[in-house]
C-alpha cells in the first residue's frame, strides 16, 4: 500500500504518517516543511498545496494508492480543488479529514451522518460564507463544505469525508485539553460549566489516524462523523484531569447564565463548553460499523499529561493563545459568588 499525507509532521498528520508505516506500508508526506519534523521512514516531498508548479513536481513522486489530507482546514475551496484535479491521475483514493462544522445544523441539531450540509461551490475563494449572529453557521464550516465538494468533483465515489469534532490527545496544538490539564494542576476553586452531568463527546488522535488508514484501504464513500460514541460528562472529565495531575483543586459549578453575564466566552475561555443543544449531539454510528474504535477519554486525558509532563512541545500555533480564561477574570468571577 502506497499512500501519501498532505500534511505528515504534526499532531494527526504525523499520527496517520506513523500508523502507515507501522503497517508495514509507503508512506510520502507533502508539507512545506516549517511546523514539526519528519517522522522517520517517509518519503519527504516539500512544497506549497497552492503552487501548481508545485503540486506538478508532486505528482511526479506518484502514484499512490490514497491520499490522506489532513491540512485542508487553512485552504479555500478553490485551494482544495486544485490539489485534487493535479493528483488525480497518480490517486486512486482521497480521504478528506473535514468537519462536522459543514452540517447546516451544527450546533443546534442532533446530526446523523446524512444530515445536510452547507452550500459552498468547489471553486470558491477564501471569502465565500459567513458567520451567524449566534455562531451558526460558520464562515469555516461553508469553507470546509466547499473543500468537500471540490473532491467530490474531482474523486466521486473514491472520496471519503472524515467529520470530527474535537480531537484531542498527545500532540495537541490546539491547547483545549492541555489548559485544562495545566488548570486542574493549579489546584483551588475552579471556574467550570454547568451542569456537570453534561456529556461531551472528543475523539483521540490515535483513533483517528486509524480509522483514516483504514479508510484509505477500503472502498467505502462518502462521510462519517468522527466522534466518540460514549462520550464522557464534563464532571468525569474535570474529575480525570484532576486525579492525573494529582491536583486537590474543587470544581465550581455555575450557571451558564451567570457566565454570560461575566462575558465567559463559549468553546475558548472554558474550553469544551457550549450552550448550543446539538454540539456534543452527533451519531457516529455508520464510522462505528466501518471499524471506527475510540478508547476510553480518561486514557486521553491521561497520555496527554504525560505527554505534556515529559515537556511535549507542540508545534506553534495562534489557537493555543486564545484558549483559556485569564486568572484575574476567573478570580474575579469566582469572588462574586461567595
Amino acid at each position: 500500500m502506497k499512500i501519501l499525507v498532505i500534511g505528515g509532521t504534526w499532531f494527526l498528520g504525523k499520527r496517520i504518517a506513523e500508523g502507515g508505516l507501522a503497517r508495514g506500508w509507503s508512506v510520502t508526506t507533502f508539507n512545506r516543511g516549517r511546523s514539526g519534523r519528519e517522522v522517520e521512514g517517509v518519503t519527504p516531498v516539500h512544497g506549497d498545496r497552492t503552487d501548481p508548479d508545485d503540486l506538478q513536481r508532486l505528482s511526479q513522486q506518484g502514484p499512490w494508492d490514497a491520499v490522506i489530507d489532513t491540512s485542508s482546514s487553512d485552504f479555500a475551496p478553490r485551494e482544495v480543488l486544485q490539489a485534487t484535479t493535479s493528483l488525480r491521475t497518480v490517486v486512486r483514493r482521497w480521504v478528506h479529514v473535514s468537519t462536522v462544522s459543514v452540517y447546516q445544523g451544527w450546533p443546534n441539531q442532533a446530526l446523523t451522518d446524512s444530515s445536510p450540509l452547507l452550500d459552498c461551490p468547489a471553486d470558491a475563494d477564501a471569502s465565500y460564507g459567513y458567520t451567524g449572529e449566534d455562531g451558526s453557521p460558520t464562515l469555516y464550516g461553508f469553507q470546509k463544505a466547499g473543500g468537500e465538494r471540490a473532491v467530490t468533483e474531482v474523486f466521486g465515489d473514491s472520496a471519503v469525508f472524515l467529520r470530527p469534532g474535537v480531537i484531542l490527545g498527545p500532540g495537541e496544538y490546539v491547547g483545549r485539553l492541555p489548559w485544562w490539564l495545566g488548570r486542574a494542576k493549579r489546584g483551588g476553586r475552579i471556574l467550570a460549566p454547568a451542569p456537570s452531568s453534561q456529556p461531551i463527546q472528543p475523539v483521540d488522535v490515535r483513533d483517528v489516524a486509524e480509522f483514516a488508514l483504514d479508510q484509505a484501504a477500503g472502498d467505502a464513500s462518502g462521510g462519517f462523523n468522527v466522534t466518540h460514541p460514549d462520550g464522557i460528562t464534563f464532571a468525569d472529565f474535570l474529575g480525570e484531569c484532576l486525579a492525573v495531575t494529582g491536583s486537590a483543586g474543587k470544581p465550581e459549578w455555575v450557571d451558564p447564565g451567570v457566565l454570560a453575564e461575566h462575558g465567559v466566552a463559549q468553546w475558548t475561555e472554558l474550553p469544551l463548553w457550549r450552550t448550543h443543544p446539538g454540539v456534543w449531539s452527533v451519531d457516529s454510528s455508520r464510522a462505528q460499523s466501518a471499524g471506527l474504535r475510540c478508547r476510553p477519554i480518561a486514557e486521553t486525558i491521561r497520555d496527554t499529561w504525560e505527554w505534556l509532563a515529559a515537556d511535549g512541545r507542540p508545534v506553534d500555533h495562534p489557537r493555543w493563545a486564545a484558549h483559556g480564561i485569564a486568572q484575574e477574570k476567573e478570580a474575579k468571577i469566582l469572588a462574586s459568588l461567595v
